[in-house]
């Protein structure tokens, strides 16, 4: 893996132009309209006795985002002036996913470790890997800041927070 801050990276490949992501928000927007449109017919669109029904303004929101969408979509796939520019390059892709692959990581963690001790590993590993920090100064570091959260959390404010499947601090008391 090239190292996304080098010279070298301005000359990256793209991975995605902008008129292919504005196709894509377009159709995730179309369906948010579907979905709105549907379920506001579902509660009631029509105008009824006493006035609009429950799902009447929502129904025609999503009409709007329905007719709106499409029309990015059209521009953004056969329009003349669609920008082809690029919106994300590798190295740029890369460093979100120097980001986004530990971030989810971390949240598959707290799920076993609960939310102290998986900070406490995501703070020094963030550290060491992607701040270049000394592994013990970084461990150091991600134990104290977990401890002061503990402690603001669990004692001082007695909100719990947490603590996984494995409960791991067990032994705190908390």
């Amino acid at each position: 893996m090239s190292d996304p801050h080098s010279p070298d990276a301005q000359d990256s490949p793209t991975v995605a132009k902008n008129h292919t992501v504005d196709a894509i928000v377009a159709i995730v927007i179309l369906v948010f309209g579907v979905i709105l449109t549907i379920e506001a017919w579902r509660l009631g669109a029509r105008w009824t006795s006493d006035g609009p029904g429950a799902g009447y303004f929502p129904f025609y929101i999503g009409l709007i985002t329905i007719v709106a969408s499409l029309g990015i979509f059209y521009q953004s796939v056969f329009g003349k002036s669609r920008d082809t520019g690029t919106f994300v390059d590798r190295a740029q892709a890369m460093r979100v996913l120097y980001v986004l692959v530990p971030a989810t990581l971390y949240v598959g963690v707290t799920v076993f470790l609960g939310l102290y001790v998986a900070s406490a590993i995501y703070i020094a590993l963030f550290m060491v890997v992607l701040g270049k920090y000394p592994p013990v100064k970084s461990v150091v570091l991600s134990v104290v800041i977990v401890a002061v959260f503990f402690l603001m959390f669990e004692v001082w404010f007695k909100v719990p927070l947490y603590k996984g499947t494995l409960d791991p601090l067990r032994f705190l008391g908390y």
